[in-house]
């Protein structure tokens, strides 16, 4: 059975390499969690939450799923979501895509893959309710970025109408949810401006 030694070994030099840097931060890190931000991007490999806004862990509280979704349903994202919330009082939701998005790219394509045909289901959602908005877009790649862009927007909204962002905006909680997209083919994040702090700019 393989061990994935070299995993390992790699985990030895990352944590040598930080305890160089800062002999205690692993002893502080173990001590709390008190990061400002819930992250909820793609499970896509290429876009890991920390590296990409270069933050050290303990920083970001994050879930990711196929296409980052946030669906009324899905008891896990919520859960992150609550505890995100009310017990670790973060101050920021970001929901970040990324364009070139593959569940997004098979959604507009309309491929069929099983299982993860009824999750990506959510997606064609978002593509019926912009379809003139698309169909107006000849170019392919430029068609499925811009969903990618109307997915995460979509996701903002829905993540806005949960009882748990509700609650804690009418509690006067600080809390503010933010629509990002990521390019992997240049490395930058883009806002995408779709931000909302308060319930009555839903």
């Amino acid at each position: 059975m393989c061990k994935l030694k070299h995993l390992l070994d790699s985990n030895k030099q990352w944590s040598e390499g930080i305890k160089a840097k800062d002999p205690n931060f692993f002893d502080n890190l173990a001590a709390q969690q008190s990061p400002e931000y819930l992250w909820i991007g793609c499970s896509d490999s290429r876009v890991p939450a920390n590296q990409i806004v270069d933050l050290l862990p303990g920083t970001i509280f994050v879930h990711r799923n196929i296409a980052n979704l946030v669906v009324r349903s899905d008891l896990n994202c919520l859960s992150v979501i609550q505890y995100a919330v009310e017990f670790l009082k973060i101050k920021h939701i970001i929901v970040c895509g990324h364009y070139g998005c593959g569940g997004v790219r098979a959604a507009l394509d309309q491929t069929r893959l099983g299982l993860m045909d009824n999750w990506l289901l959510h997606i064609q959602d978002v593509y019926n309710h912009h379809r003139t908005e698309l169909a107006a877009i000849n170019q392919e790649e430029l068609r499925l970025n811009r969903l990618c862009e109307l997915n995460v927007a979509q996701q903002v909204s829905n993540v806005c109408q949960t009882s748990i962002v509700r609650g804690a905006w009418e509690r006067g909680q600080n809390l503010s949810v933010h629509g990002w997209i990521y390019g992997l083919q240049d490395g930058l994040i883009r806002d995408l401006e779709v931000s909302k702090s308060a319930l009555e700019e839903n």
